[in-house]
């Protein structure tokens, strides 16, 4: 009988001497462990409520990024890409690239600064005011049902220690993140 072409090999000692699949010993703190945990469950919310408003957004015919820069300029009238960027805290290429989409759907245009040739700012069109004017009350409401297992007072405190948490690690050098 022919052996197959491709088969196993025969392991000669148990696997565990080569392999390092125990877990690690947990040999920190309770504050530290503490601080994990806090972490893990705030990457976890932050996960799940940006991919639930992701799929909302999605009915718009829009992605999230695009969303972002519409609702920003209907807020806050014309802005340079920089500090749409910032707004929506991503990069320049980011909103270069999510803008050059929603031009060719015509919902904004850019125009150059007339005072600052070098700044690009960004407006919404008729037909991009339309279509936020049209979805906005809409998501409005979504968002207050994914915060509805949440008292306004509990929201308002969780508010607060998230924009704390935030402006301490922001404050704090070697902390915020900034590579």
């Amino acid at each position: 009988m022919d052996s197959p072409a491709w088969s196993e090999p025969v392991r000669e000692e148990p696997t565990s001497a080569k392999w390092a699949d125990d877990p690690a010993p947990r040999d920190w703190s309770d504050e530290e462990d503490q601080a994990l945990r806090l972490w893990i469950a705030l990457a976890r919310c932050y996960v799940t409520f940006s991919r639930a408003v992701a799929c909302k957004v999605a009915e718009y015919d829009l992605t999230a990024p695009q969303f972002g820069v519409l609702e920003a300029l209907f807020h806050l009238g014309p802005l340079s890409l920089g500090d749409l960027a910032e707004k929506l805290l991503v990069t320049g290429g980011n909103v270069t690239y999510v803008m050059d989409r929603l031009e060719d759907q015509g919902l904004v245009v850019r125009e150059r600064s007339g005072d600052d040739r070098r700044v690009v700012r960004a407006h919404l069109t008729t037909k991009g005011r339309a279509t936020i004017e049209g979805v906005f009350p809409n998501h409005i409401g979504f968002v207050r049902s994914l915060v509805g297992d949440l008292q306004p007072a509990e929201q308002d405190q969780l508010r607060d220690l998230l924009k704390k948490l935030g402006k301490g690690i922001a404050e704090s050098p070697g902390r915020s993140g900034s590579c």
